[in-house]
């Protein structure tokens, strides 16, 4: 019905180099309008969208239907898995909102730490992590973002440290499906049997660790500045060192879909007990809201309004706060129903990706993979592209077993089913303009990967022949921010790394590492993630702000990894890379 579309990488005059200028236009666009003209994120997805299709089309000669068909799969894509998982893991925190309990979670987070430097880094760094590892696809910022907020971080605030936290574990998340695809694209490009997801996993164990170490000092530096670091470095550092020693050892000596359980759980034990024998000398009342941020202080309340400066929250102490000293202690068995719903989601997750549940879900009738109808897209080397076909994977997604954790929750919380349809039906308002933004960002990537404009990105990186080795992050970090998720990046460029590496006489293991590692630095500021954050923060419509705040970071650590993996091309650190 369609007629078929097959790939080519220099539409314009047989050059990569003129054609790349043509493939950068929509994602040129995109951050433009988020960045400079501050447009709301879903109408910027929706204009580089229409600006994809039309490079597409004119430029790359794709059918219209093929390149609709492409759109459609995209969006698709976008609600499920990837808004399957964040809808139902915002309906879980709402399901605490309803019954009170997430106050008694943020009183107990508060014992822990009254500091919010400190409870930066246990919330977005630690179970952060451990969320990542279990889930995946923008789980972690959906969830500790209104944590932060519950425990008094400002909108914004809340934002740009949740989404600077989900960087290290990024790669090993839902238990290493990142290094898994890498391990599946790269194997079968060139003759190496090193490209394994053994070998990927512990090559990445020897990147991202020494991330991990920084991240951690840049949260501290987020919430309250070089006063943050000075007074809080001895916490952020053992969070960061055991962090990072964790991702090594479990990725190069235990397992890589381990790495991440591990090391969050190792770096969550560290810090606390430190502060069983250290606190800061200061420890300063950040609690009032900044100006940038608007009067809001406090997440959404149960009826979808937001509590206000100045304005009792029905939810909390009749509307007092304690800024200072311990706050009220609950019944431990209040504590416990407070922790049960992540208590759940940790067992759930884990159950399920246990090797004879997940074998057992990955066939019919729990997962269904078939053809995008009518799409009929040929790589250049003339086989069909793996991406028409759509996994339909509706029992073991992690979506569906988020809901499986509501339905435990509202049975644990004792919450009656009307309020927790009301809660699962006001979770999608919230989220109405974050759905229409991430729809339309993957979109926008599946255009951009099936008419063959990534592949031509891809291609102008690759002809920097020695220079790639520097680049080759680069190029990581730029399919994470298009497409939101590190396995599509992988999935999008493995191949090409481990290609270019053979044809510039660098190593493919290095290189098909630095892909992963790169791109874990491009999550956050990919569309769909500024959309998460913000919705969920309240801020829909800013992501622009989120944006411009987080994107500084995201290029300073991004330089970092450019320079490590160069230098692991070197006999500096050439010692690092597994022969």
């Amino acid at each position: 019905m369609f007629e078929q579309f097959t790939i080519v990488t220099d539409p314009v005059g047989g050059s990569v180099a003129l054609s790349a200028i043509f493939a950068s236009l929509s994602l040129l666009t995109l951050f433009l309008l988020l960045g400079v003209l501050r447009m709301r994120a879903w109408l910027a997805g929706l204009i580089s969208l229409g600006v994809a299709l039309v490079v597409a089309v004119a430029v790359y000669s794709m059918p219209i239907g093929q390149a609709l068909l492409s759109a459609s799969e995209g969006a698709a894509f976008g609600f499920f898995p990837i808004l399957w998982i964040v809808v139902n893991a915002i309906w879980v925190y709402n399901l605490t909102v309803v019954s009170g309990h997430f106050d008694v979670l943020r009183r107990s987070m508060e014992r822990v730490s009254p500091d919010m430097r400190i409870q930066a880094i246990i919330v977005a760094f630690c179970f952060g992590a451990l969320l990542e590892a279990l889930a995946g696809f923008g789980t972690p910022v959906a969830v500790t973002v209104v944590m932060l907020m519950a425990l008094g971080f400002r909108p914004l605030q809340a934002a740009a440290v949740a989404l600077i936290a989900n960087t290290a574990p990024v790669a090993y998340g839902a238990l290493a499906t990142p290094i898994v695809t890498l391990g599946t694209v790269t194997s079968g490009a060139v003759a190496d049997p090193r490209l394994t997801t053994e070998t990927l996993g512990a090559m990445v164990g020897r990147q991202t660790p020494i991330l991990a170490v920084v991240v951690p000092l840049v949260l501290v530096a987020v919430v309250d500045g070089r006063r943050g670091v000075r007074q809080t470095w001895p916490v952020a550092l053992v969070a960061g060192l055991t962090f990072g020693a964790g991702q090594f050892v479990a990725s190069n000596y235990v397992s890589v879909p381990l790495t991440d359980i591990v090391a969050a759980l190792v770096s969550a034990a560290a810090v606390v007990l430190l502060l069983r024998v250290w606190r800061p000398a200061e420890s300063p009342d950040l609690h009032t809201p900044a100006t940038e941020d608007g009067p809001t202080t406090g997440p959404p309340a149960a009826g979808g309004e937001r509590v206000t400066a100045g304005d009792a929250d029905p939810r909390t102490d009749g509307g007092a706060r304690v800024m200072s000293g311990v706050p009220r202690r609950d019944p431990p068995g209040e504590v416990l129903r407070a922790y049960a719903p992540y208590l759940i989601i940790i067992a759930i997750f884990s159950v399920a990706n246990l090797a004879p549940v997940k074998k057992a879900l990955a066939g019919e009738p729990w997962t269904v993979v078939f053809a995008w109808p009518g799409l009929d897209v040929l790589g250049t080397n003339g086989k069909p592209l793996s991406s028409v076909n759509f996994t339909f994977g509706w029992l073991p997604a992690a979506g569906t077993l988020m809901i499986l954790a509501g339905i435990l929750t509202a049975v644990v919380l004792r919450i009656r089913p009307d309020p927790a349809v009301r809660a699962y039906g006001r979770t999608y308002v919230e989220l109405r303009h974050a759905i229409v933004t991430v729809m339309a960002v993957l979109a926008l990537a599946y255009v951009l990967n099936q008419s063959g404009q990534t592949a031509t990105l891809g291609a102008f990186f690759a002809a920097a022949g020695g220079l790639f080795v520097f680049l080759s992050s680069i190029l990581g970090w730029i399919g994470v921010a298009v497409t939101g998720s590190d396995t599509s990046s992988n999935a999008l460029f493995g191949a090409l790394q481990v290609q270019t590496a053979v044809n510039t006489g660098l190593d493919p293991v290095l290189l098909a590492a630095a892909n992963s590692s790169g791109g874990v630095l491009g999550k956050m500021i990919s569309p769909q993630n500024l959309a998460i954050a913000a919705s969920a923060v309240g801020m829909a419509g800013r992501e622009g702000d989120i944006f411009r705040r987080v994107v500084g970071w995201s290029l300073v650590l991004l330089l970092f990894m450019c320079v490590l993996v160069t230098l692991q091309a070197t006999p500096v650190l050439d010692w690092m890379v597994p022969r």
